[in-house]
């Protein structure tokens, strides 16, 4: 081989296994909550390293992330938000810096109402209402949705080698979001309930997409005073409300005044779990027992 052959592809080496690390190197990749980490490690594969800002047990409506997260954010290639209220404060800086591009995860999604206490003067279908519910993630019909957006995002960010294994995956994906659906489907056919109680109103997209209704005791961290208390007790015994659903993000307290006052039980319904479709399907069976 000609010496200045050789001396090129010498010069080039370098260059080569740059490229090859930039090709191999996991992308980056931030959400807010750990339904979205799971959803996007499932297209993602190995082509991505997902960061959830807001980890296990902790409360995302009064999160407030430290600096070294912010630090940790911002080597994010690609964030993917979902409408929650700690994300306002930042999210405009995190667009303008141009290091991270942000993604609305709920895009093509009819975006609900979130409820807020009952308005308990009137009748029980009467809620006082606050802005967009952003939990979205509970409702297989908006994991479809939410897919199809995690695999086209991921592949504006990643090279062309790894869309087949993208397309792959988000259909593998949606394969178990149907299974999960039927499942669900199956156990609340099976009950009678109708309506169930809640702690925080985060399960609305699920209760609307298989004709249900949360009553829902408190809305951003604002716990019912001594009077309602005694209303929502009351509609709790016309509804014949047995179990008291609450979050572990939040203090039973309230949740367990309730339950005792309607002779009802205290049971964990967790949103925010990482496995989103084992979760929803927990959560269906929690709720047709419920009665």
């Amino acid at each position: 081989m000609p010496l200045f052959i050789t001396r090129l592809l010498l010069s080039l080496l370098p260059l080569l296994a740059s490229l090859a690390s930039a090709a191999t190197t996991p992308l980056p990749v931030a959400v807010s909550v750990l339904p979205q980490k799971y959803l996007v490690e499932r297209v993602g594969g190995s082509w991505v390293a997902v960061s959830s800002l807001v980890s296990g047990g902790k409360d995302p409506h009064t999160f407030e992330p430290t600096p070294a997260q912010v630090a940790q954010l911002a080597k994010a290639q690609l964030y993917f938000a979902t409408g929650m209220s700690f994300e306002t404060g930042w999210l405009g800086k995190l667009q303008r810096s141009q290091s991270t591009r942000v993604v609305d995860m709920r895009q093509g999604i009819k975006l609900r109402q979130q409820e807020a206490m009952l308005e308990l003067g009137h009748g029980h279908d009467d809620h006082e209402h606050g802005g967009s519910d952003p939990h979205v993630w509970t409702s297989p019909a908006n994991l479809r949705l939410i897919a199809t957006t995690i695999e086209r995002e991921l592949a504006r960010s990643l090279p062309p080698t790894s869309h087949a294994e993208l397309r792959q995956n988000k259909e593998a994906l949606l394969r178990d979001i149907e299974r999960s659906e039927q499942k669900i489907r199956a156990l609340l056919a099976q009950s009678a309930v109708r309506r169930f109680m809640v702690f925080h109103p985060s399960w609305g997209y699920f209760a609307d997409a298989y004709g249900l209704q949360q009553l829902p005791i408190e809305y951003e961290g604002k716990e019912p005073g001594p009077r309602t208390l005694a209303q929502i007790i009351a509609i709790g015994k016309r509804e014949q409300i047995k179990v008291v659903f609450v979050q572990p993000q939040f203090s039973a307290r309230a949740a367990s005044n309730i339950a005792s006052g309607l002779n009802a039980r205290v049971e964990k319904l967790d949103d925010l779990a990482e496995n989103v479709l084992a979760n929803l399907e927990s959560a269906a069976a929690a709720i047709a027992a419920s009665r």
